[in-house]
C-alpha cells in the first residue's frame, strides 16, 4: 500500500511538462489490435491503465514492449479473441477491445469492464450499434460473447449522446467493415480525433472526426505505423489548478491550446493571469482567487467532467461562492467529502455543488475515491497548511505518471511513501 504525503503552501515555480493522454492512449493501444504488422506509439504515458492495456495486448497473442517513452506492439501472433475477467475489471476504457478484436478476427468475448465508480456508465450504445453492424451478441452472467458471422458492414448510426466510448468502438469496428459506416451525434472529444487520425496513418479512411458526424469507410487491412499520443488536457487542467491554489508562477509544456478552450476561462475568472502560446501555457495566480458564477460540465468542446474535481479545489481558495453544475456523472462529488475534512466549504446535492470559498485549508489525511477526485486531493493538499496525506493512491497512478516527481521538480514538497 502506498500513499502520497504533501507539505502544503510551497510556491511553485518552473516548468511543468504534460505527459501523453491516458484517454487516447488507451484507445489507440486496442487499435493497435486492427493494424497488422507493428506499430509504434511515441508519448505513451507510464500509467497503470496503460499497463494493463498492454497486459490485454499480450493475452491475446500480441508482442507489446515499451521502449522509454514508446509502446511498440506487434500483431503477428495475435490469435486469442477473448480477454479475461481480471483484466477487464482494471478499467473502464477495457470495453474499447470489443470493436478492435471484433474488426480484426470477427470473434470476440470478454466480460463487462470495471473502473472508478462514477455511476451508471452503460454500454448499451456500443452493444446496439455493433449489432447493427451485424455482429451477434449474447449476453450472458457478464460476459459478452461476440461473433460477426459473414462480417460487419456499414450502416447509419445516431447516438442518442454523445458518448465517446460509443463512438470509438464504432470507428474501431467499422474501419475495416464493408461498405461506409455513418455516425451522426458522434463524441467531438480530442481523443477522438487522435484515435482517427491514428487510424488513418495505418491506411483507415476516416472524415469528419472532430464535427457531429464522423464517416467511415471500411478498407480491407490495416499496417502499423509510428504515431505520437496527444497530450492530456486533463493533466494540464491539474496543473493549472495547482499554479492557481499555491499563488504560484508556472509554465506548462507540451499542451494544445484547442484541447483546453473552455478551461482557460475558468482560471481568467478567477483572477489568473494567463498566458497560451503555441505549445505552452503559462500562469500567474499570484493575486488573490476570486469565485467563479457557474461551471457546467458538458460534451466536448464544453467544459470537460474529468476537469471539474481539480479546477473544484482551486475554487474552494477563491473569495466568494462558485457553483459547479455535472451533467455527465451521477456520482462525480465524490471528492467533495475529503475536501470537507481539509476546512473546504462545499454544499453537494444531486449534480449541483455550492462552493464558499475559505482563507485557508489544512492539511489532512484523505482517502482518493477515484482518478480525478483523488487528484484534485493532491492539488488541494499543495494549498492547504500543514501536512496532507493521500491513501488509495491507485486510483491517481491510473492517469498520472509520477504525480510527486512532477510537483516535486518544481518546488511542492511530495513524497511517496510505501507502507
Amino acid at each position: 500500500m502506498q500513499r502520497l504525503v504533501i507539505e502544503g503552501e510551497k510556491k511553485l515555480s518552473g516548468e511543468l511538462c504534460v505527459h501523453g493522454a491516458k484517454n487516447s492512449a488507451l484507445p489507440l493501444l486496442a487499435a493497435c489490435v486492427l493494424a497488422r504488422g507493428e506499430t509504434v506509439l511515441g508519448n505513451c504515458p507510464k500509467l497503470s491503465d496503460v499497463y494493463a492495456a498492454c497486459r490485454i495486448l499480450s493475452c491475446l497473442g500480441c508482442k507489446c514492449v515499451r521502449e522509454g517513452e514508446k509502446v511498440v506492439v506487434n500483431t503477428d501472433g495475435l490469435t486469442h479473441f477473448d480477454v479475461p475477467d481480471e483484466l477487464m475489471r482494471e478499467m473502464r476504457s477495457s470495453i474499447v477491445f470489443l470493436g478492435a478484436i471484433l474488426g480484426r478476427l470477427g470473434k470476440c468475448r470478454l466480460s463487462f469492464p470495471g473502473g472508478c465508480e462514477l455511476g451508471p456508465r452503460p454500454i448499451d450504445m456500443h452493444i446496439a450499434a455493433l449489432r447493427k453492424m451485424g455482429a451477434a451478441i449474447k449476453e450472458e452472467h457478464g460476459t459478452l460473447d461476440c461473433d460477426v458471422g459473414n462480417g460487419l458492414h456499414g450502416e447509419k448510426i445516431v447516438l442518442s449522446f454523445p458518448s465517446v466510448g460509443a463512438t470509438e468502438n464504432i470507428i474501431l469496428a467499422a474501419v475495416t467493415a464493408k461498405g461506409t459506416t455513418v455516425i451522426h451525434n458522434a463524441a467531438r472529444e480530442p481523443e477522438i480525433s487522435d484515435l482517427a487520425r491514428f487510424l488513418n496513418s495505418c491506411g483507415a479512411r476516416i472524415s469528419g472526426y472532430g464535427e457531429n458526424s464522423v464517416y467511415i469507410e471500411g478498407v480491407e487491412r490495416l499496417g502499423g505505423c509510428e504515431y505520437d499520443v496527444m497530450p492530456d488536457r486533463i493533466v494540464a487542467a491539474t496543473y493549472l489548478s495547482a499554479g492557481a491554489v499555491t499563488g504560484s508562477e508556472i509554465t506548462i509544456k507540451n499542451v494544445r491550446l484547442s484541447d483546453i478552450e473552455a478551461i482557460v476561462p475558468v482560471f481568467e475568472q478567477m483572477g489568473c493571469i494567463v498566458c497560451p502560446y503555441s505549445d505552452r501555457i503559462y500562469i500567474n495566480a499570484k493575486k488573490p482567487l476570486k469565485a467563479v458564477r457557474t461551471i457546467r460540465t458538458m460534451p466536448f468542446p464544453g467544459f470537460p467532467t474529468d476537469a471539474q474535481a481539480v479546477v473544484m479545489s482551486a475554487l474552494t481558495k477563491a473569495k466568494g461562492t462558485s457553483i459547479v453544475v455535472e451533467n455527465i456523472f451521477q456520482n462525480r462529488f465524490r471528492h467533495v467529502d475529503e475536501l470537507v475534512r481539509m476546512g473546504a466549504d462545499i454544499k453537494a446535492e444531486g449534480k449541483v455543488a455550492v462552493i464558499d470559498g475559505v482563507r485557508r485549508l489544512y492539511g489532512a489525511p484523505v482517502r482518493a475515491t477515484d482518478l480525478r477526485g483523488g487528484a484534485a486531493l493532491v492539488v488541494a493538499g499543495l494549498g492547504a497548511e500543514g501536512t496532507t496525506e493521500v491513501c488509495d493512491i491507485k486510483y491517481i497512478d491510473r492517469g498520472y505518471e509520477n504525480i510527486e516527481k512532477a510537483f516535486s521538480s518544481v518546488g511542492g514538497a511530495v513524497k511517496r511513501i510505501q507502507e
